[in-house]
């Protein structure tokens, strides 16, 4: 080609223009510097630059300028679209895989009712004679798939715990980018401003939370926010972003900072450790393996009704044998690790199983039915007090070794035991009268027994101004829940000394 330059550019709207020069145009060389003329060369006249290092030819005319190719004005750019994060996309194509696999079972099904009788028997000796052929390949497809799960195996950040994790971390970084815009959507009219005292205290607990366990790669790592929602629902959860979104029904539930912090620290733990990736691979792996048995279904089973309920029986004990299970085995462990980041973070953490039987009285008191355990995605309330119980001593020595400072004599759980003793034996006889006749009533409900724990010395510094004390429920205030009133709670906060590693 002549012009090896001009490859790729639109020739017929370049020949356009060409046609339209009533003078005559120069080429020079780019490998000699001498000249090819036609015509007579004028000083200033325009130059279709090459770039550097290309081999060709340039074209150099009169009054008709040779303008750049138009198509580059032309072109257009769109904003980028984003792939969707592995685990949402395999979320959408779990419903897909699951109508495929009941097609194909039950297609096989139709296609061996109108095989005719001779034709059975000629596929049932065909599939014994390739019986070893057909197992060495259900075995070569086992070891492919053994291996991949083996590849695949990691390591818990915090604990060592050895895990399958099929999505990687930043795969839940992108999915909780969508999760966190959706709920920001679906909560933006029940958030509580900033300025709100219970946001501060919240925010406040967060951030203490992160700075005394800041050692953790995890933690240190994750940009912590605080979102407060106005709701009477009981809850709290932390997306693997740190986006954390606390309930107001949760801030009436808890009875001081102490418990607030083991709260936190339970659903930090759940981000720090990963638990969303891990759950999510173990599902996408039980899902995949579900689907072969899923199409087993469809096709042993003579018709549709006895194939929807196998179909229902296998998905309930896929539920009861591995995903309610490991998800009780996940909440156990950020039980655990929630309370070695409250010891760090010098909380009190004998408050942690007094939550907990305090949940239990709340639910007995509220009339809600509770489901046993093997049936619920979280331990039972008796489990998580006996395994905390367990651990309080290992995270009282971690409390320790963080040079935080020493907790009152009074152990919070024999005055919760106390109080409800108390309770129960006002219940049974009627209120006790004190002098001057008043009778004195006792604690109603869970919130006033709860309240009793309030009233341990402040937790996070040895030198806390009686306003501090008041504002934790100190000695000497009535006995209030002071996240329930809007009180700032986490006014004794103090970095006492460096955090060491649990």
């Amino acid at each position: 080609m002549m012009f090896p330059f001009l490859k790729g550019l639109p020739l017929s709207h370049l020949t356009r223009q060409l046609q339209g020069c009533s003078r005559s145009f120069h080429i020079y060389s780019l490998r000699t510097p001498h000249r090819l003329r036609h015509g007579a060369a004028r000083a200033g006249r325009p130059v279709l630059m090459v770039p550097h290092g290309t081999t060709g030819t340039v074209l150099s005319k009169t009054p008709c300028r040779l303008q750049p190719p138009l198509c580059g004005a032309q072109f257009r750019t769109s904003a980028r679209v984003k792939a969707l994060p592995a685990p949402l996309f395999w979320m959408v194509l779990k419903p897909v895989q699951k109508l495929m696999a009941m097609i194909l079972g039950r297609s096989v099904r139709k296609w061996w009712v109108a095989l005719p009788d001779n034709r059975r028997e000629l596929f049932r000796q065909w599939v014994w004679q390739q019986r070893w052929r057909l197992v060495a390949l259900a075995g070569t497809a086992a070891a492919i798939t053994a291996l991949l799960l083996l590849t695949h195996l990691d390591q818990s950040p915090v604990t060592g715990r050895t895990r399958l994790l099929v999505f990687s971390r930043q795969n839940y970084m992108e999915l909780a980018a969508f999760t966190s815009e959706a709920y920001m959507e679906e909560f933006g009219k029940l958030l509580l401003p900033e300025s709100d005292p219970r946001h501060q205290a919240v925010e406040r607990v967060v951030q203490h939370l992160a700075r005394r366990n800041q050692n953790l790669p995890e933690m240190a790592d994750v940009d912590w926010t605080v979102h407060v929602v106005q709701s009477d629902n009981a809850n709290a959860f932390v997306l693997p972003n740190g986006k954390v979104f606390m309930f107001t029904g949760m801030l009436e539930a808890v009875a001081d900072v102490h418990q607030l912090t083991i709260v936190l620290g339970h659903e930090m733990a759940h981000a720090l450790l990963g638990h969303a990736a891990e759950q999510a691979s173990l599902s996408h792996v039980v899902d995949l393996l579900s689907v072969v048995l899923l199409a087993a279904i469809w096709t042993v089973c003579p018709r549709d009704s006895l194939a929807l309920l196998g179909q229902w029986v296998q998905e309930k004990l896929t539920q009861l044998m591995f995903n309610r299970p490991y998800s009780r085995k996940l909440e156990a462990e950020a039980d655990e690790v929630g309370l070695q980041l409250a010891a760090k973070a010098c909380a009190d953490v004998r408050a942690g199983p007094v939550f907990w039987q305090q949940m239990e009285i709340r639910e007995q008191l509220s009339g809600e039915p509770s489901l046993p355990e093997w049936l619920s995605t979280h331990p039972s309330h008796k489990n998580r007090v006996a395994q905390l119980d367990r651990l309080v001593p290992q995270a009282l020595e971690l409390r320790e070794r963080c040079m935080c400072p020493t907790l009152p004599p009074t152990d919070p759980r024999a005055v919760f035991s106390k109080s409800v003793r108390v309770l129960l034996e006002d219940a049974k006889t009627g209120p006790r009268p004190v002098r001057g006749g008043t009778p004195q009533h006792g604690p109603t409900g869970v919130a006033a027994p709860a309240a009793l724990l309030a009233q341990s010395s402040p937790l996070f510094s040895s030198s806390v101004s009686q306003a501090d004390n008041k504002a934790l429920g100190g000695a000497g205030t009535p006995p209030t829940t002071p996240l329930q009133n809007g009180t700032d709670a986490t006014q004794g906060y103090k970095d006492t000394g460096p955090s060491v590693s649990g």
